[in-house]
Formats: structure tokens, sequence, C-alpha cells
């Protein structure tokens, strides 16, 4: 398949003037097709040539101003369109197009719960083309109308309001100018929950067997809702620009969620169905805000070509954190931020494929590698980008500028120049020359503090002091806090904070404070720049005592996260890590940075960093930390620190025994009772410990028909430590074409497991050929699943290495593949590293 360069792209913007799209989806011409009939009206702006993408089944007639064009001309995905003259045409397709499994284009899912159809558009990037034929780059935006013709008992939801005739038939209310692959329908026999706000319509969707679920949060769904569009508006001058506001929490969908204008699709995952925390409670509203954030940054004013993709998400990413912040009962949100994604932000800025926030275009060729910057630089990293620049510019300014660029390309497109210029009306400050620094490099500053004693500084004690130097290892400019803490001589484990110094670095000359020297120095306190830190020795050994002492929960996340990277760059032994963990977090009192810790000791620092014979006192650490949070929430007054505590408590177990009780009984001594979600993580764990045969499978499926239920299911049948299971897990991960997406990423998580490695080890050197093959078959969505869930994680080991590199040296292979192998190779190769020390 052909991908769209920038050049071509540039070429066919300034050829075409593209005004209307008006297109007809037929959604009951069977299960595997439906059709797609499309008139696009356009201009050229001279005499020439150029083309239209599609992607069909069948591509059944064309016709350029009522000429038929020959439909075997498609090549790939590409119609020639010749002879154009200057002036209006009008071109129509009529194609049968295929149904998708793999979360691209127009997606079908049956529920096994009720044997329920529903089908919807996830068009980013290059799919519009396998729905409808299109112009498909986002800077030729124009008006998009849509009819539908369904089965009579589905509802059809767009980005505008849509309307019911006769029997099947929906007409989708007009767009406003948008780009191709905003375009959004989602149909099927939804549950909906219809409400009114600020005179407009609002609803959120799910299928009929989740209804229940969606129910129950409903009002909390609503409420936050409604709270981030109060609250953009206060913000932005330009209103909200679309007529409606849907979300639907959609099937088997490959992102959080899709920023459709009026139409936002999410996983329906966030329906839950089973008892989650209230940090995940706060990462759906996140996405919510997060969402909504785009209808503005992305929708209104969108990005020229894919190069400013940051635009898009480095600002939804910032916006979402911020707003929820401001507007709703989630008030630490900078907590979850700093302790469970701004990690996503560091890991990626120090791999070979690093690039930055916004690179050059020249970096961006094609559709095919702008595809690969959607990751932790262009959301996590830019939005700790513009954090910083908040701090460095002040709010009032920054939102001045944000005002300016969307009075200037609202229903247009723009670039990086674009913005900036926008902020340098706002602000004396030299704008271009922080961009330069921030968003034009790559990589992650270090900044170190050298402390000494002084006599210098004079206070009511005597005349002590203390001299602050920061080491910066890096070029970029920061503005940051500097926390200064001493212990509570009452409470030994408890620090109270002495002083806050803003200090712009790099800094001229060491600064001075009156005092003794505080027992604690943290860098960076508040996390408002983009840095690893350093501990001195003495703060360090002060945090090793006190880290759960300190008072506010974003100053232990600075540190806990200081402590993950001096983990990961070989300066703190991985059983250091664990060794605080097991000290401080049965006394953390944020959830958030509770999450986050035992996930980096479990995902990291037990299953890679350290070796099979040091594993199972790592296991022991974690089982008994998830103990002691189990005394500590008898009384019921935290369910959601039990609730973390009985899911690590599972994933450690290294007997079976307790597991089965609990199983047995349906419930976890003192609560929580084991819904659907927990059932399968216990059946997980005793897959993997071979406690558990396929017929128990089999009778908990039976139990628990739903979509959630076969994906446990399909992993716990690949994590059976049996031969003949794993070889039917491998062929149909890499064999068959006939997995979903979803089905494909269970069973890829259930079949390398750490305490595996020998029964599995034929099969790591078959990964790199049968991954390369697969990824070819069935595109990018696949290719991704399959090297981020079905790569060798577990075998960490110069031989693994080997293979991989020989692979990437000698294969040609699709580039999303490419890129996860990238990556995973450089973790692995840093785990090997952490692992002998070197």
């Amino acid at each position: 398949m052909s991908v769209l360069t920038r050049d071509e792209a540039q070429t066919r913007a300034q050829f075409l003037d593209v005004h209307r799209y008006t297109i007809a989806l037929d959604l009951t011409t069977g299960e595997d097709t439906f059709d797609s009939r499309t008139a696009i009206t356009f201009t050229a702006l001279a005499a020439g040539d150029t083309f239209v993408e599609l992607k069909p089944d069948t591509l059944r007639s064309v016709t350029l101003d009522g000429r038929p064009l020959d439909p075997a001309a498609l090549v790939d995905n590409r119609l020639p369109l010749t002879g154009l003259t200057a002036g209006e045409h009008e071109l129509r397709v009529d194609a049968a197009m295929r149904y998708s499994r793999t979360g691209e284009g127009m997606h079908r899912f049956t529920d096994p719960a009720d044997g329920e159809t529903y089908v919807y558009t996830q068009l980013f990037m290059d799919d519009v083309q396998r729905v409808f034929a299109a112009f498909d780059q986002p800077d030729l935006k124009a008006v998009f109308e849509l009819t539908v013709t369904a089965p009579d008992d589905w509802t059809v939801l767009g980005n505008g309001v849509a309307t019911q005739a006769e029997g099947g038939h929906w007409t989708v209310a007009a767009t406003p100018l948008i780009s191709t692959y905003l375009v959004a329908i989602a149909a099927g026999p939804w549950h909906s929950v219809r409400t009114e706000h600020a005179g407009l319509p609002f609803a959120i969707h799910c299928r009929r067997s989740l209804a229940p679920h969606l129910d129950a949060d409903a009002d909390e769904i609503l409420d936050i809702t409604r709270a981030c569009y109060d609250r953009y508006h206060a913000k932005f001058t330009e209103p909200y620009p679309f007529d409606s506001y849907d979300q639907a929490f959609v099937p088997e969908f490959n992102a959080g969620a899709m920023e459709n204008p009026g139409l936002v699709t999410f996983r329906d995952e966030f329906v839950y169905r089973s008892a989650v925390t209230d940090t995940e409670r706060q990462t759906r509203a996140m996405v919510i805000a997060h969402e909504m954030a785009h209808m503005w940054f992305g929708d209104l004013v969108t990005l020229a070509w894919w190069d400013d993709i940051w635009l898009n998400e480095s600002f939804a990413e910032y916006m979402g954190y911020q707003t929820l912040t401001e507007a709703t009962r989630f008030r630490d949100t900078w907590v979850d931020f700093g302790i469970g994604r701004k990690s996503w932000g560091y890991d990626a800025d120090q791999r070979p494929s690093t690039h930055p926030v916004a690179p050059d275009p020249d970096a961006v060729p094609d559709t095919a590698s702008a595809l690969l910057n959607f990751d932790g630089i262009s959301y996590a990293k830019g939005a700790s980008a513009l954090r910083q620049l908040v701090a460095w510019l002040g709010e009032k300014d920054f939102l001045a500028g944000i005002n300016t660029h969307f009075a200037r390309h609202k229903f247009a497109n723009a670039t990086l120049a674009d913005f900036i210029d926008s902020l340098a009306h706002a602000t004396d400050r030299d704008v271009h020359a922080w961009a330069e620094r921030w968003l034009r490099t790559t990589g992650v500053d270090t900044l170190t503090p050298r402390i000494s004693d002084t006599d210098s500084g004079a206070d009511t004690d005597g005349g002590a002091g203390w001299t602050l130097d920061v080491v910066r290892d890096g070029s970029r400019p920061h503005r940051v806090t500097v926390g200064a803490y001493d212990l509570d001589p009452a409470e030994p484990a408890r620090l109270t904070r002495r002083d806050l110094l803003e200090l712009d670095l790099p800094l001229t000359s060491p600064v001075t404070a009156a005092g003794r020297r505080p027992a604690l120095v943290v860098l960076n306190d508040g996390d408002l720049t983009y840095a690893k830190v350093r501990l001195d020795a003495e703060s360090w050994d002060t945090a090793l005592r006190a880290l759960s002492g300190i008072p506010d929960p974003l100053t232990r996340t600075v540190v806990w996260n200081a402590a993950r990277d001096m983990v990961r760059d070989g300066d703190l032994a991985p059983t250091a890590y664990l060794d605080a963990a097991r000290v401080h977090l049965p006394r953390e009192t944020d959830l958030a940075v509770v999450q986050g810790v035992l996930a980096f000791a479990a995902v990291q620092i037990t299953d890679r960093y350290l070796s099979d014979t040091d594993r199972p006192v790592a296991l022991a650490a974690l089982t008994a930390i998830s103990r002691d949070l189990l005394r500590r929430t008898e009384d019921g007054a935290d369910p959601g620190l039990r609730l973390t505590a009985v899911r690590h408590f599972i994933d450690a177990a290294a007997q079976p025994d307790t597991l089965q009780e609990w199983l047995e009984s349906g419930s976890v001594p003192g609560g929580p009772e084991l819904d659907p979600e927990l059932r399968w993580r216990v059946l997980t764990r005793l897959a993997v410990l071979g406690a558990v045969d396929p017929a128990a499978l089999d009778a908990e499926l039976a139990r628990d028909p739903s979509a959630t239920g076969q994906e446990g299911a399909a992993r716990c049948h690949a994590a059976l430590p049996d031969p003949a299971a794993k070889a039917r897990a491998w062929a149909r991960l890499f064999e068959s074409d006939d997995l979903s997406n979803y089905l494909f990423t269970a069973t890829a998580q259930g079949f390398w497991q750490p305490e595996q490695a020998t029964l599995v080890r034929e099969y790591v050197p078959r990964y790199y050929t049968d991954a390369v093959a697969l990824a070819d078959r069935r595109g990018p969505a696949i290719a991704d699943a399959a090297g981020r869930y079905a790569f060798p994680v577990y075998a960490v080991d110069e031989e693994s290495l080997g293979l991989g590199r020989t692979c990437l040296d000698t294969a040609e292979m699709i580039p999303a593949l490419r890129r996860k192998l990238v990556d995973q190779l450089d973790d692995l190769r840093r785990a090997l590293r952490v692992r002998t020390g070197s």
C-alpha cells in the first residue's frame, strides 16, 4: 500500500480546494462488507493531475464530472485523476468496503454476551480510505454530509446531530470544516443516557450488555463532562464549535479515546463492570477532559502535517490534567501524571527512537513515519514541556497566546511557527528561543545538587548557612522550585518543609540560604519541569528513613521518580528500591503513589531487572507489602488501597493455596468479593502456577461469557505451563489471522511468563520471523500489538538481544513493528545492564 508523503500532500494542498463530501453508507449488506457511495466537490486551482485514496473490497464505479473512470486504474490505494482543468469538479465513487477486526477503519464487533452487533469508525492517520474515498490529508478540510442505512433497531451516531427517517435511514447534520481523519460514525443498538447542557445535546452511549454499569456511573461521567465544558469556556474565547457532544464507549478500541468532533469514542473498558480505584476513575475523567480539549486543539485548529502532532496531543494532555484539577473533585491529578504518566516520556526520550516534541518536518516524510510519533514524547514529554512553559511564562500570557491562536486559525490548519507567533503576540519573553531549546531537541536533562555548609549566611541562630549549586547535564533552561525539609524532632519519620527556593537554571552562581543544612533537598519540588533529578547522599539517607513522611504527595512523587531513574541508570540497586517500598508504601497515603511504585517494582524490577535466582525474594517482598496494606485497610476505610493490595498479592503469589481459597469462597477475607476482573486475575495466576486446568477455565467462561470473559479465558489458556497449550496459543497468534485486536493482545499477554522461561525458550527465535510475517499480513495495529505484547520480554539475555539485533539488521518489516522492536531491544539492553551492574 502506498503511504502519503509530505511532499505529495503539500503539492496536492496547493492544487486542490476541497469543498464538500456527501457520503452514503449502507450497513445492511452483510457481515463482511458495507456499501460506501461518496460524492466529492472540489476545485482544481490549475490544470493538472492528482489522486484520491481508497481501499475498497470492490470498486464498482467511479465518475468524474459525469464521465466514467476505469476502476482498474486503482493501484494499491490510489485512484489517479488525470487531465483536470482549472475549476470545479465532482467525483463520485461507489464501492464495497470491508469491515475490520483490528480497530482500523470500520470496526465490527458482535457482543458474545447477547449477540448484538456494533460498528464504529476509527479513521485516524490514513484509515479514512477504508470507509470512503477521500483526499486524505489533514490540511484539506471540507464539509461532510453523511447518510447511513442501518438495521431498524440500531441507533446511528455521528459528528453532528443524527436524525432518523423511515426505518433504518439516518441523516447526520453537516459538519463545519474538519479534516478527513476526524469524520466518525458509530452504529448499533446502543444504550444511551441523554441530557442537555449550555443549550446543546449531550449523551453517553455503550453496548446494551454494559447498560447497568454505564447507568451506575452516568452522573459522574456527565458531571465531569459538564464541568470540563464550562471550565474550557472560561479559559477559551472561542466557543465550542460543534452542534452536540456525544461520548460513545465502543468495544475493541485500540487507543484510549479519539477526539472526533461531536462524537468522542472511548475504549469501553472505561465502563467499569468490576470494582476500580479512585485513581482509575480519575484516569477516566482525565481522558474525558483530554478529549474535550481536542475540540479546540486538533479539531477547531488542526495540524497542517503530522510533524506537529504535539500541537494536538501535548496540549490536550496538559489541559486534561490541569482542567481536571481546577474543575472537578480530582485535585491531585498531577501526582498521577508524575508517578504514572511522565515516566512514559522519560523512557521514550532515552531510547534510540527518541525525537523532538516538535520534530523537523523532514523527519516526518510520510504517514507511516508519522504514526510512530504517537508516543510518550508527543504526549507526556510535550505536556511536561507545556507545564514548564506555563511556569516560566505565566498562565495569563499562556492563555492569551492560545486564544490568539484559536482566533487566527479556527476551522483551518496551523504549524509550530504559527503557534509560537501567537504566544509571542501575548508576551515580551523570547518564546522562539524557548521553543528551540525545548521543542526542537531530544533527551532528558539531569539535575544534580551540590550542597555545602557555609558561614556566609546570617540567621537568628548565629550565622550558619548552606549553599546550593545545581549541575545541569543537558541544554535546556529550567524554572524550578527547590524544597528544603527538616526532620520533625517529635516524630523522626516525618519531615517538615522549611523553605521553597525559586531558581532559574542554569545558575550563574551558587545560592546561599540561611540556617543549617536541611535534612532533605529536593530539586524540581512540585514537578514543574521535565528532567531527571538526583539526591545528594545526605538527602537520600533521609529519604530512606522518612520518604513517606514528606508532607506533599507531589514531592514524594519526585523523590520516588529519582529513585526509579537511579535504578534504570544503574546508580541504585533494584533491591534498594524494593527495600524503600517495603518500608514506606505501608505508610503512603496517596493511592496514585502506591500504584505507581508497586507497578515499577513488579513489572520492571521483579520481572526484568532481577535474575531468576533473586526473583523469589522480590516476589516475597511484594507479597509482604500487599499483606501490610491489607492489614491497614481491614476497617474498610480505603477500598481503593485494599483493591490495589489484593491485585498485587494475586500477581505476586508464588503458591496457589490462598488464591484457591479465595476463588472457592468468592471473596477475600474482609473483602472485597471476587468480581469478574478479580476472578480472571486469580485464574491467570493459577494458570501460570499450573494450579488450574482447561476445564476450569472453560467453566469460568461459561459463567462469564462477556467480551472481557473471552479475553480472560484466552489469556489463561495461553498462560498454562503446558507445551500443547503454548503451541495452540502460538498458532492462534502467528499462524491464523482470525483473532481480533483484543483477543490477540490477551493471548499474547498470557503466553510469556517469567516462571516459564525454559518452557517457551524455543519460541524466542521464532518470534522474530513470525512477527515480521504477521505484521506484513495484518498491518500497523496488529504489528503494534505484536511488538508490545507478544515480544519475549522476559528473555533477558545476550542471546535474545542478538536475535533481535539480527532481525533489525536483516529483515524487511513495516515501520510500526520496526519501531516497537527498536524500543523493546533497547529496554532489554538496559535490563541486562541493570542485572549485571555494568
